[in-house]
């Protein structure tokens, strides 16, 4: 074949090709015109829990609604409120969320509550500018989380997720100490910015939350709560909504465990990854739980997460000292390197790398002497989500307590 040919028919498959990436955009742009409300959820804590919650509160006002989540385990709530897992055979990707969207297109929802799925800058951009094109967004908070991704520090975290700021719409966020960085990004695209305060924080009672079935954080009520009223939701059905959700896979939960004459409280903390959240966690259930208990420190490292273990390590020395610091899952020299580094004391540290469950809870049963709080932290997979399981499964129930 002669090159003047051959360069024809490769011209012909690139504009073959161009062509039906173009018609595929318009199809993409003419089905989600079709879906009246796109709520897109981003931030570094709290996505898949500030998604449920907006949908519950949604759905308890009457409106039509879809979420889908992709936190601990990916789902799809249709407007009835059911749940449907997503199986995916080769991995999460973005383009996910095209097809979720013409999947919830077909319920005809009066609105959609999309939780990002993009890490990557670009990817977080493109995934609001092209697939959810949403006219209500959401930044639930800015840490120092994925900083090999977003970082190297909190305010390029703060810039990435930017990139998910409606055009023409509103933007909706809790994070208060990096906010000029999202008023910058509403300027530029032409949206309103709404900012959560203390005060709308602290005016949500310790009454309310004790209302809900795991825990859950004021600063996301606060903001679920502001978007449902924005959307023509009466406040106090949306909460009532909210309350009544059943915990996420994943959600922090405190159990209270009565197992061979052992008294645990096994706090599930191991989805609030950033030092930030862990940190206030691990000092509210001591402050609660702590006096009369051997504190327990359960990390679950991971290898493809080296930055998140380095940072956990660096902060772990300044909290209040725990009794006993278990490593498990992969990776775990990087934690030990830096807590060491930082003034953990060596001593303290247990390294149980690659551990079977039941090695695991074993050991932290052995270590319990009697009392103990147990709080696990840094990553839910790569085992922490079957150490939660087995202590749920062993769980006083608070009547009983």
């Amino acid at each position: 074949m002669e090159i003047p040919v051959l360069l024809a028919i490769v011209a012909g498959l690139w504009v073959a090709l161009v062509l039906a990436g173009g018609l595929e955009a318009l199809k993409h742009r003419w089905l989600v015109s079709r879906i009246p409300v796109r709520v897109h959820v981003n931030g570094t804590r709290g996505k898949t829990s500030v998604t449920r919650l907006i949908a519950a509160g949604l759905r308890a006002g009457g409106k039509r609604v879809c979420a889908k989540t992709t936190g601990s385990a990916a789902a799809v709530t249709d407007p009835d409120g059911r749940e449907f897992p997503i199986y995916r055979i080769s991995g999460a990707n973005i383009i996910e969320q095209m097809r979720t969207l013409k999947r919830m297109a077909r319920l005809k929802p009066e609105i959609v509550v999309m939780e990002c799925m993009a890490l990557q800058p670009q990817y977080q951009s493109l995934s609001e500018l092209r697939m959810v094109r949403s006219n209500v967004g959401v930044i639930t908070n800015a840490r120092p989380d994925h900083l090999d991704v977003m970082g190297p520090g909190e305010e390029d975290v703060a810039l990435a997720l930017a990139g998910s700021t409606p055009v023409k719409g509103n933007l909706f966020t809790a994070e208060r100490d990096l906010l000029p960085t999202f008023e910058h990004s509403c300027k530029d695209r032409k949206s309103e910015l709404h900012g959560i305060s203390l005060e709308e924080v602290e005016a949500i009672s310790d009454d309310t939350m004790s209302q809900f079935r795991y825990a859950e954080h004021k600063e996301n009520v606060a903001l679920a709560l502001k978007i449902c009223e924005h959307l023509g939701v009466d406040r106090d059905k949306a909460l009532k909504g909210m309350t009544e959700l059943e915990p996420e896979a994943g959600a922090m939960q405190v159990l209270h465990i009565n197992y061979f004459k052992r008294e645990i409280v096994f706090v599930n903390g191991f989805a609030a990854n950033d030092p930030e959240s862990t940190g206030k966690i691990w000092e509210n259930m001591i402050e609660k739980f702590g006096e009369g208990r051997k504190k327990i420190m359960l990390i679950n490292c991971r290898a493809d997460r080296p930055h998140r273990s380095q940072q956990m390590a660096e902060e772990a020395g300044k909290w209040t000292a725990a009794d006993k610091v278990i490593l498990m899952g992969s990776g775990c020299f990087v934690f030990v390197r830096n807590a060491v580094k930082h003034g953990l004391d060596p001593e303290k540290l247990l390294v149980l790398e690659g551990g079977e469950t039941t090695d695991i809870t074993e050991t932290i049963l052995e270590e319990s002497a009697g009392n103990a709080l147990v709080v696990g932290m840094c990553n839910i997979h790569g085992g922490g989500e079957e150490v939660a399981r087995f202590f749920q499964n062993r769980a006083v129930k608070e009547e009983d307590l």
